[in-house]
């Protein structure tokens, strides 16, 4: 696994200090904004209105349902922004539009080229299994590009690349904290490989909502995202990207029933549920 170049931010503010501690909103549909350590992140930015349509490629688009709980002039000064991919309801226009062109972009090479050519300067591309540092004073995190499969069989090299990430704190080289982001993947192999290299996970950010488009799924349902679960066994995680578009398929409640039939092999991961959250 090699590291790609260092983004070194400025200073923390005045009175801004290291929490050790996750803070996490839930906006909406897969953007959540993360506090942690110092660091101030958004991911997958998607600020649409209810009513407004986003675009999934190949003149397909689906309706946002309901409103995002933050519009995007309430965002604090952003770190750091997190995309698993190029999709519209991922990162519309509204942010194309509305977030400063010199925020760091960690993503894929494919969503890379398209952000520059909305007029974004500070883009970080990985590949599967590279790592992105980010560094302010005493406190670094790494960014490390997990496996995602956003479709089945050959469907899927007809849709952008994804990544899931794996989000690590330290501060002097003492690790503070891991977290999960699975971004849009259904259930494949590859995602064992997680826990063998990170073997323990914090706190996980779960992309759900069986995302179904002309009949194919293209995200975890609820048995698939129980699977998740139970494979990478995060310590607490946050279901999101379930209710806000008309293609998903698989609710919240279709997920805690299949909870409720795996009891028989129980996990420990604690979730937490709603459209504002703070993690434990």
């Amino acid at each position: 696994m090699a590291d790609s170049r260092i983004i070194e931010l400025s200073e923390r503010p005045a009175g801004r200090d290291v929490d050790e501690e996750v803070a996490v909103t839930f906006i909406g549909n897969a953007t959540v904004l993360l506090e942690a350590c110092g660091f101030t992140i958004l991911t997958d930015p998607n600020f649409l209105h209810q009513g407004e349509h986003a675009a999934l490629g190949g003149g397909l688009r689906t309706r946002r349902l309901k409103e995002p709980a933050l519009q995007l002039d309430e965002l604090p000064a952003l770190d750091l922004i997190v995309l698993s991919h190029h999709h519209g309801d991922h990162f519309d226009q509204r942010a194309a539009d509305g977030l400063p062109k010199g925020t760091p972009i960690v993503t894929t090479p494919h969503a890379a080229r398209k952000l520059r050519r909305q007029g974004f300067s500070s883009t970080w591309p990985l590949e599967t299994w590279q790592r992105q540092l980010v560094r302010r004073g005493d406190v670094e995190l790494a960014v490390t590009a997990l496996p995602a499969r956003h479709g089945p069989g050959v469907v899927n090299s007809l849709l952008p690349e994804v990544m899931g990430s794996m989000l690590e704190f330290s501060r002097n080289g003492t690790p503070l904290g891991r977290l999960y982001i699975t971004g849009d993947t259904l259930f494949h192999d590859r995602l064992r490989e997680i826990p063998a290299r990170f073997p323990e996970i914090h706190l996980a950010l779960v992309h759900m909502g069986g995302t179904r488009v002309l009949g194919i799924t293209l995200t975890l349902d609820a048995e698939a995202a129980v699977e998740t679960l139970r494979v990478t066994a995060p310590h607490h995680a946050v279901p999101i990207h379930y209710d806000d578009y008309t293609v998903f398929t698989s609710s919240l409640e279709d997920f805690r029933a299949a909870l409720d039939t795996r009891a028989s092999t129980p996990t420990s991961t604690t979730w937490i549920e709603g459209r504002r959250c703070v993690s434990p």
